[in-house]
């Protein structure tokens, strides 16, 4: 953002402290008027005819801005995705245990993505997959949802589940 001296236009469209338009004005006279003010000279709109500028209080603004982005950044949750392999030919021990680890990220807030690679001639019968996978997000339903149903993808077939948003 350019501020007082550093704006190039030689004319530009003035608002003044409280909102009020004041005109097209000389860079010069803005300035004066700035000056007068004890305030800054701010450019903000650069690509108008003449380009827009604004009396206020530079420093003020701008720690006003920080304070919203901050603010802004505090209230946001960021959701990470988690990822749960599974085989096609999966024994049931292993399964829970992939199961108890999916049903506790889901509870902490993450996404699953649970995958199933598939190897050597395993891949002709990726129907195997499908079933464990669609098995994990029925185990899963009370505390999530299926966010994308299993789809293979080169080797390997996925599945996203996404936890529910009731607390």
């Amino acid at each position: 953002m350019f501020v007082n001296d550093s704006i190039r236009a030689r004319e530009v469209r003035l608002v003044g402290a409280n909102g009020d338009q004041i005109g097209v004005k000389s860079k010069r006279e803005a300035l004066e008027m700035a000056q007068n003010a004890n305030l800054d000279l701010v450019l903000v709109a650069p690509n108008a005819k003449p380009p827009v500028c604004r009396i206020m209080d530079y420093g003020k603004f701008r720690y006003e801005q920080q304070k919203k982005e901050k603010e802004a950044r505090k209230n946001q949750k960021i959701i990470n995705t988690k990822e749960v392999r599974l085989s096609p030919n999966i024994e049931e021990h292993d399964f829970n245990t992939k199961l108890k680890n999916a049903r506790k990220f889901l509870s902490k807030g993450d996404k699953v993505k649970a995958a199933i690679r598939f190897r050597g001639r395993a891949i002709t019968h990726s129907e195997l997959g499908k079933v464990v996978l669609e098995r994990l997000a029925k185990e899963c339903e009370d505390i999530s949802s299926i966010e994308s149903k299993p789809k293979m993808e080169g080797r390997s077939m996925f599945l996203i589940l996404a936890p529910n948003n009731e607390k």
